[in-house]
């Protein structure tokens, strides 16, 4: 059983390393082993954590996800939704993405978050919770972000 609770600064290199785990992928779908989430560093990742809303998914003693979110006016900015490999597809990003959303709803009218044009499994997730595309931005020639938004 998968339980949700938010990050403290001392998770962050757990948290890291799962976030690179989860973005190997990701980097190998678009050519690029130099994608943020692969290169953020400790102390950003501890800031983050000090300065946003950050959930983890425990399975037992071990973090098998995470996901951040903040708030901008009344919109809430959903990031780095991460599943340990060994774990996607098992409810878990899912579990974190509603946890997410039901922390900020009350400050919020919509929620927004982006992920890569190849990442269909991401795509799937967002659509299936209600997100729609709102416009897509290109960012290298290997990249389009996938702007996705859902009414709160």
């Amino acid at each position: 059983m998968t339980r949700i609770e938010r990050a403290r600064p001392e998770d962050a290199g757990e948290i890291l390393t799962l976030q690179r785990a989860a973005y190997v992928s990701e980097a190998q779908l678009y050519g690029d082993p130099f994608i943020g989430p692969l290169v953020e560093s400790l102390e950003r990742m501890r800031a983050t954590i000090a300065s946003a809303t950050v959930l983890k998914a425990m399975g037992g003693e071990r973090i098998v996800g995470a996901v951040r979110g903040q708030l901008a006016e009344r919109t809430g900015i959903i990031g780095r939704l991460v599943v340990a490999p060994d774990q996607q597809g098992r409810g878990v990003g899912t579990t974190l993405l509603r946890a997410i959303e039901g922390l900020l709803s009350p400050e919020v009218d919509s929620f927004d978050l982006f992920t890569g044009h190849l990442s269909e499994g991401n795509l799937r997730l967002y659509r299936r919770m209600g997100y729609r595309e709102t416009r897509r931005e290109r960012v290298h020639d290997h990249l389009t972000l996938v702007h996705m938004r859902k009414p709160a």
